[in-house]
C-alpha cells in the first residue's frame, strides 16, 4: 500500500474556497476558514512558526510524545497509525519509532490539505522507513476520513491542538465522524493547547519576529491567486486576541484604511471600512475535564492524560467505546 490518494485536487479546492470565501466574506462579521492559510508558501511558515521562541505548542506536544510514545505503542498496539493534518509529520516520527519497536506497526496514512507539503512528508517517510506501506490521502478532515485506508487496529493521532480550530459545534461533528469511521477498541490520540495566561497565549499568536503576521496574511495571498482578488496584504494588520468568555485565541486581519477589494472568481466586491477585521481562526484552549466531556460524548473514553513538565499543552489517548 503505498502512493497518494488526491480527494481534494486543485480545481476542487478553488470551488471550495469560493464557497467560503463568499459566504465569509459576506457575513456581518467577516471571517475565512483556517485551512485557506496552508499552500505551499503557507505551510512552510507554519513551520517556521513552530520554531520561533513564543511558539511553546510543538514543544511542548513533543516533549510528551518523546516521553510517551513506547507507552501508547505498547497500550494500542497499533497496526496502521493515521494522522489527520500531517503537514511535515516531523512529530509523527515519535510515534512510528515507538509502534515499529514494538513490532505492531504496519502501514502508516497521512492525510492533509496540502498536496505539496503531503507528498514531500510521504517521501521522505517512505525513505527513511524501508518496508513500510505509506499511503498519503489528500483531503479535508472533516469530509474525507471515511476514504482512509487501512487495516485495523488503527490509531488516529490528531496533534498540534489543531482542533481547536474548530468552533464547539464543529469539534463535536468531527469527533463523531472519527468515531464513526473507527472499529470498536480502536484509538485516537489527540493534542490539546491548555488555558494558561494570556500574554504566554497571546505572544504564541503574534511572535516579535512577525512570521505568524506574514502567515495570517498568506490567507488573502491564496484568494488573490485562486480566485483573481486583487488584496493587498500590506493594507491589513494582524492581531491576535483572547477570547476570555469562549477560552479561545482569535487571529484576525484588521483593514488598515477602508477598501473595496474585487474578488472576480467569486462574484464580489468587499467593502471594507477602516477598522474592521477578518477572523481567520480560532484556536480554542482546553482543560482536562472539557476534553474528557466531549470526548465521551463522542464514544470515547480516555484511558490515558499527559501533559509536558510545565503543564501547558495536553495529550489524550482515548478508545473508542
Amino acid at each position: 500500500m503505498t502512493g497518494l490518494d488526491v480527494h481534494q485536487g486543485s480545481d476542487d479546492l478553488t470551488e471550495a474556497l469560493k464557497v467560503d470565501v463568499r459566504s465569509g466574506l459576506s457575513a456581518a462579521q467577516k471571517w475565512l476558514p483556517p485551512k485557506w492559510f496552508y499552500d505551499a508558501r503557507g505551510s512552510r511558515l507554519f513551520e517556521d512558526i513552530t520554531a520561533l521562541p513564543e511558539y511553546y505548542p510543538t514543544r511542548a506536544e513533543r516533549e510528551v510524545l518523546a516521553r510517551e510514545a513506547g507507552e501508547i505503542a505498547r497500550v494500542t498496539g497499533a497496526s496502521t497509525l493515521v494522522e489527520l493534518g500531517s503537514g511535515s509529520s516531523e512529530k509523527t516520527r515519535l510515534l512510528l519509532d515507538g509502534l515499529r519497536a514494538a513490532g505492531t506497526l504496519r502501514a502508516f496514512v497521512p492525510l492533509d490539505v496540502s498536496e505539496s507539503a503531503l507528498s514531500a512528508a510521504v517521501t521522505a517517510i517512505r525513505a527513511d522507513y524501508p518496508g513500510l506501506d505509506v499511503h498519503g490521502v489528500v483531503g479535508d478532515f472533516t469530509e474525507h476520513l471515511g476514504l482512509l485506508p487501512g487495516q485495523p487496529p488503527r490509531l488516529v493521532a490528531f496533534l498540534g491542538g489543531t482542533i481547536g480550530n474548530l468552533l464547539p459545534v464543529e469539534r463535536l461533528k468531527f469527533l463523531r465522524s472519527v468515531r464513526h469511521v473507527l472499529a470498536e477498541g480502536e484509538w485516537l490520540l489527540l493534542g490539546t493547547d491548555l488555558v494558561k495566561d494570556v500574554a504566554t497565549l497571546v505572544a504564541a499568536y503574534d511572535d516579535a519576529a512577525g512570521v505568524t503576521a506574514e502567515f495570517n496574511r498568506n490567507v488573502l495571498v491564496v484568494i488573490n491567486e485562486r480566485l483573481g482578488a486583487d488584496f493587498d496584504p500590506a493594507r491589513f494588520g494582524h492581531e491576535a486576541y483572547w477570547d476570555a468568555e469562549h477560552e479561545w485565541i482569535e487571529m484576525r486581519l484588521r483593514a488598515r484604511e477602508a477598501m473595496t477589494v474585487r474578488i472576480p472568481g467569486a462574484g464580489l466586491a468587499v467593502s471594507f471600512a477602516e477598522g474592521e477585521h477578518i477572523r481567520t481562526e480560532i484556536s480554542a484552549k482546553f482543560r482536562q475535564e472539557g476534553v474528557a466531556a466531549e470526548l465521551a460524548e463522542c464514544g470515547f473514553a480516555v484511558e490515558h492524560w499527559w501533559t509536558d513538565a510545565r503543564q501547558r499543552f495536553g495529550v489524550s489517548l482515548a478508545r473508542t467505546r
